[in-house]
C-alpha cells in the first residue's frame, strides 16, 4: 500500500471540504493470472490483488447532497440522495453513485456525504481500477453509515453497481480479487459456489506487468458481445446434452468436440476458449501447489493463444509482448490480463531476471510500435481494508 497516496487523499479531502475524513479505505487493483472471462461463466480463476490501488475518504455533507472529488482528474461531480440513476457526465461518478444506490438496499443512506478519491493503478490498463474504486468507496461508505457487510456481499453489490450504473456486464472477478487478496498469494475462486481460497506463491517467482498503453473501455468494447456469445453457447449445450447445463462450466472438453456439430462456428470458438480456460486453471492450481512454475507458465502461454484465436479479445500490442516473451528463456509464462482488447500483459518471471526481461520487452515494443511500453514488477498483495474510522 502506498502511504503517500493515503496521505494525499486525506490532505486533499481536508483542503477541498474543510474537514478531515471520518472514514478512509483502500482497495487494490488486480491481475488475472489464469481464467479469462470464466467468472461470468461460473468457472474458475487464479488472480491476485496487486500493490497499487485506490484510496477513498468520506465525511458528512450538507443535507442529502453528495459531492464526489476525483483528485487525479481534478474533477467534481454532485448528486442528491437517494441515488436512483446514473448521470451523463462525468462517467466515472456512476461507479460511486451505483455503490451508494446498492448500499441503500442494505441500510439507511439518508444523510449526504463528501467523498475524495485518488489512486496509483492506471485506468484502462486492465488492472480493474474501476473495481478498486467501487470497493474502496463501499468500505468507506459502509463505515460512514454504520453498515457491516460480509466481503462477498460487498463484491456482489459493487458488481451490481457497475452492471446497472455503467453498462458493463462484468463478472465478480475484479471485486473478489480486490477484496480477498493476500500477500505473496494467488486467489483461487470458484465462481459458482463463490468459494475463495488463497494459494501461496514462492519467492522465486514474481510478475512483470507490461502496459500497452492501449486503453480499453469495457462498455464500448466487444466485452458484452463475448458474454452474450457464451450464454448462447451454454443454451445450445443445455439442449444438446443429457445433463443440466447452467453455464459453460458444465460442458467438458470431450462434449464440446462431440456435440458441437450444430453450433455456429464463431460461437464454438468462444465456447472452446472458456471450456479450455477452466481446464487450465484447475491443472495450473495443482502445479502451483507443488512449485512447478515452468509448467504453470506454459498454461499462461496457452491461455493467451486461446484468447487470441478463439475469443479474439487480444490486440497487436498484447500479441507482440507475449510473442517476445515466449522467445526469452527466462520468461516462464505470459498472457493478456483482464478483459482484453488492450490493457496489459502479465509475465511470470524470476525476480533476479525481472529488470533484464523488462528492458527487452520494452525495447522490442518501442522498436515495433514507435512508443514506449511501461513495464513494472507487481507483487501479490493484501486485499481491501478500512484504514480509519474516526
Amino acid at each position: 500500500m502506498n502511504s503517500a497516496l493515503i496521505e494525499r487523499v486525506i490532505s486533499g479531502h481536508k483542503l477541498r471540504f474543510g474537514t478531515p475524513p471520518q472514514a478512509v479505505a483502500y482497495a487494490p487493483g488486480r491481475i488475472e493470472v489464469l481464467g479469462n472471462h470464466t467468472d461470468y461463466n461460473e468457472g474458475y480463476v487464479l488472480s491476485a490483488a496487486i500493490d497499487a490501488g485506490i484510496c477513498a475518504a468520506v465525511s458528512g455533507g450538507e443535507g442529502k447532497h453528495c459531492v464526489l472529488s476525483a483528485l487525479d482528474l481534478d474533477e467534481t461531480a454532485e448528486f442528491d440522495l437517494p441515488a436512483k440513476k446514473p448521470i451523463k457526465n462525468p462517467h466515472w461518478a456512476n461507479y460511486l453513485i451505483g455503490v451508494t444506490n446498492k448500499l441503500g438496499v442494505e441500510g439507511k443512506i439518508e444523510k449526504g456525504f463528501n467523498l475524495t478519491f485518488a489512486g496509483d493503478v492506471p485506468p484502462g490498463a486492465g488492472l480493474s481500477s474501476s473495481a478498486a474504486l467501487e470497493v474502496a468507496a463501499a468500505f468507506a461508505l459502509s463505515s460512514f453509515y454504520g453498515l457491516e457487510l460480509p466481503k462477498i456481499q460487498i463484491a456482489k453489490l459493487c458488481q451490481q453497481a457497475e452492471n446497472e450504473f455503467t453498462g458493463a456486464r462484468c463478472g465478480l472477478l475484479d471485486q473478489i480479487s480486490s477484496l480477498f487478496g493476500a500477500e505473496h498469494s494467488l486467489i483461487f475462486t470458484d465462481f459458482r459456489s463463490l468459494m475463495v481460497e488463497t494459494e501461496p506463491i514462492g519467492a522465486d517467482v514474481c510478475f512483470l506487468l507490461a502496459n500497452t498503453g492501449v486503453k480499453h473501455n469495457l462498455v464500448e468494447s466487444d466485452y458484452n458481445e463475448r458474454r452474450a456469445s457464451c450464454e448462447q453457447a451454454a443454451k445450445y449445450f443445455a439442449s444438446a446434452l443429457d445433463h443440466p447445463v447452467k453455464a459453460l462450466r458444465d460442458v467438458a472438453p470431450a462434449e464440446l468436440k462431440k456435440y458441437s456439430v450444430g453450433l455456429d462456428p464463431l460461437i464454438f470458438k468462444r465456447a472452446a476458449h472458456i471450456i479450455g480456460e477452466n481446464e487450465r486453471v484447475l491443472k495450473a492450481r495443482g502445479l502451483l501447489r507443488v512449485g512447478q512454475m515452468r509448467e504453470f507458465g506454459k498454461f499462461m502461454f496457452e491461455s493467451h493463444e486461446s484468447s487470441r484465436v478463439n475469443f479474439e479479445n487480444s490486440c497487436a500490442e498484447l500479441d507482440l509482448i507475449v510473442e517476445t516473451a515466449s522467445g526469452l528463456q527466462e520468461v516462464l509464462g505470459a498472457r493478456l490480463s483482464g478483459g482484453g482488447f488492450g490493457g496489459s500483459a502479465v509475465l511470470l518471471v524470476n525476480p533476479k531476471d525481472a529488470e533484464k526481461i523488462g528492458a527487452k520487452i520494452s525495447s522490442a515494443y518501442a522498436g515495433h510500435f514507435g512508443r514506449p511500453c511501461q513495464v513494472r514488477v507487481v507483487k501479490p498483495s493484501a486485499g481491501a481494508q478500512l484504514l480509519t474510522n474516526e
